[in-house]
């Protein structure tokens, strides 16, 4: 059916035609002319009949003389026409008509007009052959009808539906086979066919069943069922036994091409199997390779054919070859599937070749043909990329991953989250950053599709992922794992160093390692505060930057360079990272940031002229430098030159950039200082202040408005929200209100809620400082000192003097409202440290003045029961210690000091006034102190006293348990005693018995034996009542001997055993005189009852 030849001819090589001179001509079969024409006028001339003509243009179709058997059937119409036998005409047409269907199948389907390779415009196409012979079989039933012979043969049927299913009308195909079949089951034309498309319904169960009937009713039929049963088998998932149906197929027709192109498909797949070895799969593959070379030598036509030997070339690299078979794929595509191979390797072939417009007409002409196509969209994407289309290629990715194609596949989703994490010129800052979230989503997805190490949870299931060889060529891409690691960099630096470290992995892995890798990953290690890890890692970036080219690896060291000096900064090495920023800038002198940082360490070690003359000569040379500006603006403010800073900060609002956000902080935080400690209390001092408030306060919400996220600006608010800057500042901007109270501690709560947000993304102590500063304004003193103490200990290492003296305020505050001297000596404490710190601070040296007296104060208001003799006299050397402070703080004849120095004097009088009470309240404390001792010592006495009567007591209660335990002992060795004896005397006893029932006659015995049952029953009473007795005095024994028990209990307890001695005492009078027993049993069981 979907061969170039006719059936197979009937038996005899040769035919006779009679001529009408009684003349014979036999025509030998095997050896016909090519030309059909001296054979065309010897049928003329011989009138011969229409099998006769059928039969030889059959035999020229067998040969594969096609157009000779075209020839020879049009002879035959048009003999049959002048003779006027279009009876006879029907056959022939049905000859015809499959000649069509044979040519169709060497036609292409579809004319590719810009085809280089493969041109076919000269050819007719397959549509074209089909209608054709439609025209053929139409013409021959009207001929049937005309001689009333019915339209009804099978030969037009079969050949009707043959034309149906090449032209893809499989309902109608299906109705004429079903038809034919209908008169007789065994045709085998009717069963492939059937065959053929209950396999394209993905029946295969039932295809399988045909293809196998056929095979039964005709072994040799061409074309072979067996390549059909191995398809069916192949779908089922059967493949070996397809494998074999196969080859069976080869053996049986060796020049048949469908087998060996199956076969030859199935060792190339066979070959990508990476679990056999890799000389078993280059066997594979070229035993493949021969075999698809055959099948297309055996039929060029064949799109199949040339489609996968299309891709063997396309390997060998040889693009001119493999462009015409893809063109020969795409003009001769049965399939969609095949039609869009064809394109898709024929606009990789293009794409080589650098023909970028005639590759995007196939890749747009297969993704048109199949939208979900990966390999199409990928194509059309990258050669989109290669024109600069960048939004036509997201667009055209985006359309395969979105409904309603939804494609999961990793492959383009890596892609399409790689053009969107890149910005791109004309995309707004807010689109990038939606781009930038979809990049994520898009990476997150295939990090859960490979198991990248990136995920926080990968599950396995106990086994490694089953990964692709693409799949695993995604996941070894160092660039993959870099753009990740870039993406996050904002969000989540935990997999940011992840991601890092596995594209640093698989980079050792190949022995290229970029040293900017590794400075990425020191720069994670140094955020971390891990310098060490992170001077190590910047070491080695810069050994592999120094191996580099010239002008790359010199701008590589540059930065790590750079790095390296910061990372020794930051281990207090400061001669080594001074000599690497002295290295950096002998290279290039122009480099600012390493004359910042050296600024930097100027100024921790107070040098501050240097420091400010190397950030001058940083401006000179680069004024518009905002990083730049914004450290010389912090330096102003560290060393308290306030007004020069403020001047700078409004030059670059004003020159430079009114958006930037740091210089809209800082200026809002040098206007609220200057209001805050400005002391002018006139009505224009008050109202300046509060319009410096007011400034600040719009700086900070400006800064907002550019950065919604800048915490600096959050928390600059939310002090101006605590302070009350905008209100009375706590009075100093005017009378307090009646609600004050409320005011000062909604504000602050509305501030804790501010600073509560800041802390999620400013981890640092001014956030914890202004936490307290809001909790000791809600007089909320213990959580106020856990804030300070948590930015003392965890950022600034007790070492930061504001900090410290706001904890000796806090504790100042928690010790006069709990009357808590131990309170107040912590805040002493921590004053005293700040002091150590600041050795010259007159401020810290009045509150600590002020702390001492203070204490001493609250210990002389309380009771003597709340104190100690130790702590009061304690509390009388820090008030004399303050004495002498306050008198050296008002004699200060410094111009300006941070007190005032009456007040000053006055604390120094009060003083006075506070020891000269001391030695009454010493001495109420300590005759209270005696009074309590004497107190204490008779209830400690008493208690002595007691204790020693109740250990006379016990002694006398155990003196007198012992005496009764001895006496006990005493009976309880006279019971074992007597026990023994009766226990001998018992043996003694049980002998003597034994001898007088042996001196005993018989005849008294059989007396015994058949006496009444009266007597004989305590004859069997007494047997079972000895053994009971037996074990009742053993267990008698073991009671006595046991010596567990201690008090003796009532003989009421054991009646049981008593019982048990009385059964035994009637059967002993039953069986004989036994008194002793008696006797020795009753004094027994007392004792036995008192043990009990």
């Amino acid at each position: 059916m979907n061969g170039t030849r006719s059936p197979s001819p009937l038996p005899g090589r040769s035919i006779d035609i009679e001529l009408s001179g009684q003349e014979i001509i036999t025509v030998d079969l095997e050896n016909l002319d090519a030309s059909p024409d001296d054979l065309l006028d010897l049928l003329k001339e011989s009138q011969s009949q229409v099998w006769v003509w059928t039969k030889l243009a059959t035999e020229y179709w067998r040969r594969g003389y096609l157009d000779a058997a075209e020839k020879l059937a049009q002879g035959a119409v048009e003999f049959f026409r002048s003779n006027g036998s279009t009876s006879s005409l029907p056959p022939i047409y049905s000859l015809l008509a499959n000649i069509q269907l044979a040519h169709a199948r060497k036609a292409p389907k579809i004319i590719w007009k810009d085809a280089r390779q493969d041109d076919m415009r000269k050819e007719k196409i397959r549509e074209d052959f089909y209608r054709e012979s439609a025209q053929y079989l139409n013409r021959g039933e009207k001929a049937a009808t005309d001689a009333g012979e019915g339209v009804g043969s099978t030969l037009g049927f079969l050949t009707r539906a043959i034309l149906q299913l090449s032209s893809g009308d499989m309902e109608n195909a299906l109705r004429s086979f079903d038809g034919v079949l209908a008169e007789k089951p065994t045709n085998v034309v009717a069963l492939l066919g059937k065959a053929r498309i209950l396999y394209a319904r993905r029946q295969y169960q039932q295809s399988l069943r045909h293809f196998q009937d056929v095979l039964r009713y005709n072994p040799n039929c061409v074309p072979d069922p067996r390549v059909g049963i191995g398809l069916c088998l192949w779908a089922m998932d059967q493949k070996g036994k397809a494998k074999v149906a196969w080859e069976r197929s080869i053996e049986v027709n060796p020049s048949q091409w469908p087998a060996q192109l199956l076969l030859g498909l199935e060792a190339i797949n066979s070959s990508k199997n990476e679990n056999q070895t890799e000389d078993e799969r280059r066997d594979d593959f070229l035993r493949g390779t021969r075999l698809i070379e055959k099948a297309f030598n055996a039929n060029q036509k064949n799109s199949a054919a040339a489609n996968a030997l299309c891709e063997l070339f396309l390997r060998k690299g040889q693009r001119k070859r493999a462009l015409k078979l893809a063109e020969r794929t795409i003009q001769f595509a049965d399939t969609l599937t095949v039609l869009t191979d064809g394109h898709i390797r024929a606009g990789r072939v293009l794409h080589e070749d650098g023909s970028i417009t005639d590759s995007v007409k196939h890749y747009t002409a297969a993704k048109t043909g199949q939208p979900s196509n990966m390999l199409a969209t990928i194509g059309l994407a990258q050669v989109q990329l290669k024109n600069d289309e960048i939004a036509a290629a997201i667009h055209t990715l985006d359309s395969l991953l979105q409904p309603p194609n939804s494609n999961r596949a990793v492959e383009p989703t890596v892609m399409l989250a790689s053009l969107r994490a890149h910005s791109r010129p004309g995309v707004s800052s807010s689109d990038q950053a939606q781009e930038k979230l979809r990049a994520r989503e898009l990476f997150e997805r295939v990090s859960k599709a490979l198991s990248l190490p990136e995920q926080t949870h990968v599950s396995l299931n106990g086994h490694a992922h089953s990964l692709t060889r693409t799949q695993r060529k995604i996941s070894e891409d160092v660039h993959v794992h870099t753009e990740i690691a870039r993406l996050w960099y904002d969000e989540d630096l935990g997999r940011v160093d992840r991601a890092l470290q596995e594209a640093l992995r698989i980079s050792e892995s190949t022995g290229k390692v970029d040293p900017r890798l590794l400075n990425n990953l020191g720069v994670l290690q140094y955020f971390d505060s891990r310098f060490d890890q992170a001077r190590v890692l910047y070491e080695r970036a810069l050994t592999d930057a120094t191996g580099l080219d010239t002008a790359v690896g010199e701008n590589m060291s540059t930065s790590i360079l750079y790095n390296l000096a910061r990372a020794y900064e930051a281990q207090g090495e400061d001669t080594m990272a001074k000599d690497a920023y002295d290295k950096l800038l002998s290279r290039h002198p122009e480099y600012v940031d390493a004359k910042i940082r050296q600024a930097h360490m100027l100024t921790d070690i107070n040098r501050h002229n240097e420091a400010h003359d190397l950030l001058k000569q940083s401006l000179a040379s680069q004024a518009n430098n905002l990083n730049l500006r914004a450290s010389y603006v912090h330096f102003l403010i560290q060393s308290n030159l306030h007004k020069p800073a403020k001047d700078f900060v409004f030059g670059t609002l004003k020159d430079h950039d009114k958006h930037d956000v740091y210089s809209l902080c800082a200026a809002g935080w040098i206007q609220y200082h200057q209001a805050r400690e400005s002391r002018d209390g006139s009505p224009k001092g008050l109202e300046e202040r509060k319009r410096g408030f007011q400034r600040s306060a719009e700086f900070y919400e400006k800064a907002l408005q550019f950065d919604p996220m800048c915490v600096i600006a959050a928390q600059g608010l939310a002090i101006v929200t605590a302070e009350d800057a905008l209100g009375s500042l706590g009075g100093s901007l005017g009378p307090l209100a009646p609600d004050e109270p409320q005011r000062r501690i909604k504000n602050a709560r509305e501030a804790l809620d501010v600073f509560a947000k800041v802390r999620e993304s400013l981890d640092d102590g001014s956030v914890y400082s202004n936490m307290g500063h809001c909790y000791y304004a809600s007089d909320e003193y213990d959580r106020a000192v856990e804030s300070y103490e948590t930015a003392s200990r965890k950022f600034y290492h007790g070492h930061n003097v504001p900090v410290l003296l706001c904890l000796c305020r806090s504790w100042y505050a928690k010790a006069n409202k709990d009357q808590s001297f131990v309170a107040m000596n912590t805040a002493l404490r921590y004053a005293q440290n700040a002091f150590y710190l600041q050795p010259g601070d007159k401020a810290i040296m009045y509150n600590i003045a002020m702390i001492e007296q203070k204490a001493a104060e609250m210990l002389l208001s309380i009771s003597p029961a709340k104190r100690t003799l130790k702590d009061l006299q304690r509390a009388i050397e820090q008030a004399a210690h303050a004495q002498k402070l306050f008198q050296s703080l008002a004699k200060d004849k410094s111009p300006m000091v941070p007190y005032s120095r009456d007040l000053a004097d006055q604390r120094r009088k009060y003083g006075d006034s506070v020891l000269r009470r001391c030695d009454e309240h010493l001495a109420t404390q300590k005759q209270y102190e005696a009074e309590t001792q004497s107190k204490l010592e008779g209830a400690r006495r008493r208690r002595q006293e007691e204790k020693a009567a109740q250990e006379a007591l016990e002694q006398e209660r155990l003196q007198e348990l012992a005496k009764k335990a001895a006496e006990l002992a005493e009976v309880r060795k006279k019971a074992r005693e007597e026990a023994l004896e009766w226990s001998q005397r018992h043996a003694e006893s049980d002998e003597e018995k034994e001898k007088e029932k042996k001196k005993k006659p018989r005849g008294r015995a059989r007396t015994e034996a058949t006496g009444s049952a009266d007597e004989g029953e305590p004859r069997k009473k007494r047997r079972g009542g000895k053994l009971k007795k037996e074990v009742d005095a053993g267990e008698e024994e073991a009671a006595l001997f046991s010596g567990e028990e201690e008090d003796s209990k009532p003989a009421a307890k054991k009646r049981t055993k008593k019982r048990v001695v009385r059964d035994d005492d009637e059967e002993e009078e039953a069986g004989g005189p036994r008194r002793k027993q008696i006797k020795s049993r009753e004094y027994i069981s007392d004792s036995d009852e008192e043990m009990a």
